[in-house]
């Protein structure tokens, strides 16, 4: 049965095969006797121009030392906070959650009235706030500036400078 079935396959194969395509042949050639191809040409090859790599004088990004900053020893340069000193209130709070809210002179010092979580505190230049090891640098009647201690990616210890503005009678409750 199978071998019937591929032998009138094969035939039929034949007789379409068979056929000589002579006006099939003649249409084409007169269809494609006008026709152009259109391919854009190549674009321009710029040379290649080679760039110095000289990275010899950068850190390595991958040395430990960028991956885990407390894994170093020895700590670097002569900056670091007093980890011993006793804390004070306003540390415990993030530099965004304090308001200044006011300034006032007792005896030609300047005092610094911070609001935070309802509770109004008291602050003079020296004193400590925030989380970032902040002390107190000046006070104005506008601004109060702090100079807080951070650590960077390679673990060392770098100073930067925050401030917080006055804010107007809404805020205080």
């Amino acid at each position: 049965m199978r071998t019937i079935a591929v032998a009138l396959a094969s035939v039929a194969l034949v007789a379409c095969s068979g056929g000589d395509n002579e006006d099939l042949r003649q249409w084409m050639n007169e269809v494609s006797k006008d026709v152009k191809g259109n391919i854009p040409p190549l674009p321009q090859v710029k040379p290649y121009e080679p760039v110095a790599y000289d990275a010899g004088n950068l850190i390595d990004p991958f040395k430990p030392a960028k991956i885990g900053p407390e894994q170093r020893k020895g700590g670097g340069g002569g900056l670091q906070p007093d980890m011993d000193r006793p804390r004070e209130p306003l540390e415990s709070y993030p530099l965004e959650s304090l308001k200044y809210v006011g300034v006032m002179s007792r005896k030609k010092v300047s005092f610094a009235i911070i609001l935070v979580d309802g509770a109004l505190y008291q602050v003079r230049v020296g004193n400590y706030m925030g989380q970032n090891f902040g002390v107190i640098t000046k006070i104005t009647d506008s601004e109060l500036t702090l100079k807080e201690l951070i650590q960077d990616s390679a673990g060392d210890w770098v100073e930067r400078e925050s401030s917080l503005l006055l804010q107007g009678q809404e805020g205080i409750k």
